[in-house]
C-alpha cells in the first residue's frame, strides 16, 4: 500500500504537476460550485462533478481503452509527506465502472498483468494486490441513485436495488427463493439451494437431527461461531442471528457477483474469502460449525487439503454439515464422490452425527487418540509438530491434521463457557500470550470506559438503528467488540498480521474478525460499514514505512456515505488526518481527550453525488 518513492528530479515534477492539480481544483471549487448537495444544487454543481470525473481519469492515466491502467505520478504521490507537506482540497474521483472496486481482489488487474495462476486451484479468486504503480488513489463515487441503506433488522429480508444494482441472481435463483426484484428493492425471502422453503426451517432441522433442546442450534450456548463456506447471499447466516448465533458468511467474488456485497448491504456478517491455497484468515478452533449447502467445492482435490482446513478452524468436537447430492443422490457419479469422501472423513477421525433427508453432520473427535490408534502412514498425516496453526497470513495450506496440543487434549474440549458468559470470561489461550485473568478484566474495563465515552461523542448524531456494521481496526483481545453487546450490531474484529496474534482470543470469546494487514486493502466491497474504530491504526501504518494517506482512502472506500469512524491516535496524528477533512468529503463531529497523550477525533463521511447520481435524483 506504500507508495513508491521518486528521485529529486521526479518530486519537482511532481510538486508542480500537484500544484497545477490543487489550482485547477481551486478554481473548480470557486466557478463550479460543490459536489456535495442535492438536486436543489442547480447546474453549477452538476458541472462540478463532471469536471472532477474527468480530472481523475486524466489524473490516473485512465482511459477506455487501458481498462484503468495507470502512470506512474499517481502512485509516487506522497501527499503531506516531509518538504512536500502539500495538502489537496480534494482528491480525485474514481471512474464509474470503478464503483464497486476490490484492490486485492481486482479480476482485471489479474488479466492486465497477465498473471500465471492456477484457475483449478482457485488462484483467481484470492488476494493480488496491485502493485504501487497501478494503485487506484482516488475515491470510489456511489452507483448512480445511491440511498443511505435500509436500516437493520428490515434490512435482513430487503435492501434498496440502486445501492447494488445487479438482479442476475434473482433470475439465476428464482426458483430457490434467494432474491426477488420488488420495484425499488430487492427482497430476500430467506431461501438457499437446499433450502428452498425458509432457513430458518433448516436451521431447526438441523438443531433436530442433532437432538439439540428446543430445536436450537446454539444448544444451550455452547454453539456460537459458525464459517459458511460458499454462504451465497447469506441467508443461512441472517436467520441464525435470532439463536445467538454469528456466523462468518464466506465466498469469492465468482460468478455469483455481489453475494458478499448483499450480504454486508443486509446488515449479515460476511468475508469474501475462497478456500483455494492459502489459509482463510482465521485462527485455529474458530468454529463450532462449519456449513457447505451446495457451495460447488471439490472436497476430495489434492488429498482432502480442503476438508483439512475446514479440520483446522473446527474446535474439538465441532460440526460439518454437508448439504449436497454426494451426501443423499443415488446416481453412480455421487454414489462414487460419497464413498470416497466417507473413506477420507474416516481417516480424518470424523464421525457421522446425523444423516437425514439430503444433509450429513460429521463431527470431529475430541482428543487425540483416534489420531494415535490409526496405522502407521495412514493419510492424511499429522502435521509437523513445528506448524504453527495460528499462522495464517499468506500461510499455504497443509494436507495435514493440525492435532490438539497436550492440554486441550486432557481437557477433552475448547473449555469454553457457554454464550454469553464465554464474552466476559477470561479465555483458555490468554496463557498463551502470558496474559493474566487480572490483564483481560482491566481490559474490558478500560475499553468499556471508552466506548460509553465514545458513545456519549455520537450521541447527537445517532439513534439506536443508525450503526449496524462495524469493524475495530486493531482489536487486540476484542473489548471494544464486547462493549457493545447491548447494543444491535456486529463488529468484524481486525487483527494485524504484524502484533500479537490474538484473534484467537477475540474467537473465544463468541465473536468473529480476520487477520489483515493495513498496508493492503481489505477484502470487502466498498460502503459496507457504518463505523469503522481505529486505534493508533493510521500510527503503526506510518511506523512500517507504508502511506497513512493510502489508509485514509481506504477507510473511505470501506465506509457507507454518512458513516462514523474513531480515530483514536496521538496529536501529531489527529492533527494529520484533519488536513485531510475536505479533501475526503469527511467532517469532524467531535473531539476529545483519551489519556495524556492520545485524543478522539470522530468524523462522519458525508454523502456526494457524482453528475450521473443527480442526474437520477433529478
Amino acid at each position: 500500500m506504500s507508495r513508491g518513492r521518486s528521485d529529486g528530479s521526479q518530486k519537482k515534477r511532481i510538486v508542480a504537476s500537484i500544484c497545477a492539480v490543487t489550482v485547477f481544483i481551486g478554481l473548480l471549487y470557486v466557478y463550479g460550485g460543490s459536489i456535495f448537495g442535492s438536486q436543489n444544487n442547480g447546474s453549477s454543481a452538476l458541472e462540478y462533478g463532471k469536471s472532477l470525473k474527468r480530472l481523475g481519469s486524466s489524473y490516473l492515466g485512465v482511459d477506455d481503452d487501458n481498462d484503468g491502467k495507470q502512470d506512474e505520478s499517481s502512485s509516487s504521490l506522497r501527499l503531506g509527506d516531509g518538504e512536500d507537506n502539500i495538502v489537496p482540497k480534494s482528491f480525485p474521483v474514481c471512474d464509474d465502472r470503478h464503483s464497486e472496486l476490490i484492490p486485492c481482489l481486482d479480476r482485471h488487474l489479474i488479466y492486465q498483468l497477465r498473471m500465471k495462476l492456477d484457475l483449478s486451484l482457485m488462484e483467481h479468486y484470492e488476494r493480488h494486490c496491485p502493485p504501487a504503480e497501478r494503485r487506484y488513489n482516488c475515491l470510489i463515487p456511489p452507483p448512480s441513485g445511491y440511498k443511505v441503506p435500509v436500516k437493520w433488522p428490515q434490512s435482513r429480508d430487503e435492501v434498496w436495488k440502486a445501492n447494488i444494482p445487479h438482479t442476475h441472481l434473482a433470475k439465476e435463483k428464482s426458483d430457490q427463493n434467494w432474491m426477488v426484484v420488488k420495484g425499488e428493492k430487492i427482497v430476500f425471502p430467506g431461501g438457499g439451494t437446499h433450502f428452498h422453503y425458509g432457513a430458518d426451517k433448516y436451521i431447526a432441522s438441523m438443531a433436530n437431527m442433532l437432538n439439540f433442546s428446543n430445536n436450537n442450534l446454539n444448544n444451550g450456548g455452547r454453539l456460537r461461531t459458525v464459517l459458511d463456506v460458499g454462504c451465497g447471499v447469506a441467508s443461512f447466516g441472517g436467520y441464525l442471528l435470532s439463536s445467538n448465533i454469528i456466523a462468518m458468511s464466506l465466498a469469492p467474488n465468482d460468478v455469483h457477483q455481489n453475494q458478499i456485497q448483499f450480504a454486508l448491504e443486509r446488515g449479515i456478517p460476511a468475508y469474501l474469502g475462497v478456500l483455494g491455497t492459502k489459509r482463510l484468515p482465521y485462527p485455529s478452533r474458530s468454529f463450532e460449525l462449519a456449513h457447505c449447502s451446495r457451495c460447488r467445492i471439490d472436497w476430495l482435490q489434492r488429498d482432502g487439503i480442503l476438508l483439512l482446513e475446514l479440520d483446522r478452524l473446527l474446535r474439538p468436537g465441532g460440526y460439518f454439515a454437508y448439504s449436497s447430492p454426494e451426501a443423499y443422490a443415488q446416481d453412480e457419479e455421487d454414489l462414487r464422490i460419497w464413498k470416497e469422501m466417507s473413506d477420507l472423513v474416516g481417516r480424518m477421525c470424523w464421525r457421522i452425527a446425523a444423516k437425514q433427508d439430503q444433509t450429513v453432520i460429521w463431527q470431529k473427535p475430541l482428543t487425540n487418540d483416534c489420531y494415535m490408534a490409526r496405522e502407521p502412514g495412514t493419510r492424511p498425516p499429522l502435521c509437523q509438530s513445528d506448524d504453527d496453526p495460528d499462522a495464517v497470513w499468506g500461510v499455504n495450506m497443509e494436507a495435514c491434521i493440525t492435532r490438539y496440543s497436550d492440554h486441550d487434549n486432557k481437557v477433552k474440549g475448547s473449555g469454553l463457557a457457554p454464550w454469553p458468559a464465554r464474552l466476559t470470561s477470561p479465555p483458555p489461550r490468554l496463557a498463551d500470550f502470558g496474559y493474566s485473568n487480572e490483564m483481560f478484566e482491566k481490559d474490558m474495563e478500560q475499553w468499556q470506559e471508552r466506548v460509553d465515552k465514545y458513545w456519549n461523542l455520537l450521541g447527537p448524531k445517532i439513534k439506536s438503528n443508525t450503526l449496524r456494521n462495524i469493524m475495530d481496526m486493531k482489536a487486540n483481545m476484542g473489548s471494544f467488540g464486547a462493549a457493545l453487546k447491548d447494543k444491535d450490531v456486529w463488529v468484524m474484529n481486525v487483527v494485524p498480521q504484524d502484533g500479537p496474534n490474538t484473534l484467537k482470543l477475540i474467537y473465544d470469546r463468541g465473536l468473529i474478525g480476520a487477520t489483515h494487514d493495513w498496508c493492503e486493502a481489505f477484502s470487502t466491497y466498498p460502503r459496507t460499514y457504518d463505523l469503522l474504530h481505529a486505534w493508533t491504526v493510521l500510527s503503526d501504518v506510518a511506523k512500517k514505512d507504508c502511506s497513512p494517506e493510502d489508509l485514509l482512502i481506504e477507510i473511505d472506500r470501506m465506509l457507507r456515505p454518512t458513516g462514523f469512524i474513531i480515530i483514536h491516535d496521538k496529536q501529531p496524528m489527529i492533527d494529520f488526518v484533519k488536513k485531510y477533512l475536505t479533501a475526503l468529503h469527511w467532517e469532524a463531529v467531535a473531539t476529545a481527550d483519551s489519556s495524556s497523550d492520545e485524543v478522539v477525533l470522530i468524523i462522519q463521511k458525508k454523502l456526494w453525488l457524482t453528475s450521473g447520481s443527480f442526474r437520477d435524483t433529478e
